[in-house]
């Protein structure tokens, strides 16, 4: 019965997608993407060194998800290549102690990461247009503050700075077609980027960390061409 069910949906959703009009891409075509973004770090490689380079005997830190907003554009080169200018908005994510550091909440840092990527659109004359990509990203990290914990646990004034860093970019995506104008977009983007933090106390180096953010980017939102 399950079987049948399921049957009858895709055929359903298959006869929909086959009537309804194409939205088909071609050389020359501008496509614009509006997307709610989850961006979750995949951190490794994060334990605190010593201002010498040794173990600084604390533990690790991690990075909280977060939300954004983000705006794709996209030229199409030739009707299956385009070249996409990734515009996502402003995310703030927090930072937590991990391996051991006996620090709850670090602190937050706000994460701007706007990147150029090549895209290959295997179905450009289709209603459903799978897509895959890889580029290049550089993450702006700004507004850097810590807790009340941290410095209680590190006994002073507490600061924390993070680098600025470049990244490796690969995507996959699919566009469907709602309408002649309008599609659904569903996307993901994987970051291969990796960073530098310094914790200061009492506006002296107490510990580094360079680190492997590596995070994943999953989007899904609506677009159109002009």
């Amino acid at each position: 019965m399950k079987n049948k069910k399921l049957i009858m949906t895709t055929a359903v959703l298959t006869a929909l997608l086959a009537s309804s009009p194409l939205m088909a891409i071609e050389k020359g075509d501008t496509l614009i993407n509006a997307r709610i973004l989850n961006v979750s770090p995949n951190v490794n490689n994060n334990d605190l060194k010593a201002p010498g380079g040794g173990s600084a005997g604390l533990g690790g830190v991690d990075v909280d998800d977060a939300y954004s907003l983000g705006v794709d554009i996209t030229y199409m080169v030739t009707n299956n290549f385009g070249v996409e200018l990734m515009l996502d908005t402003t995310s703030e994510h927090d930072i937590k102690g991990a391996s051991g550091l006996p620090v709850k909440n670090v602190g937050d840092v706000t994460v701007l990461p706007p990147s150029v990527i090549a895209l290959w659109h295997f179905m450009p004359g289709n209603n459903i247009r799978p897509y895959v990509g890889a580029g290049l990203n550089y993450t702006f990290f700004f507004s850097e503050s810590t807790t009340n914990e941290l410095d209680a646990g590190l006994g002073g004034k507490t600061s924390l700075s993070v680098d600025d860093a470049f990244g490796l970019v690969a995507q996959a995506g699919v566009d469907i077609d709602i309408n002649e104008d309008w599609y659904v977009s569903l996307d993901a983007k994987y970051i291969d980027m990796d960073t530098d933090a310094t914790v200061k106390v009492n506006g002296a180096k107490a510990a580094t960390v360079n680190f492997d953010v590596n995070p994943w980017v999953f989007g899904v939102g609506v677009g159109t061409r002009f």
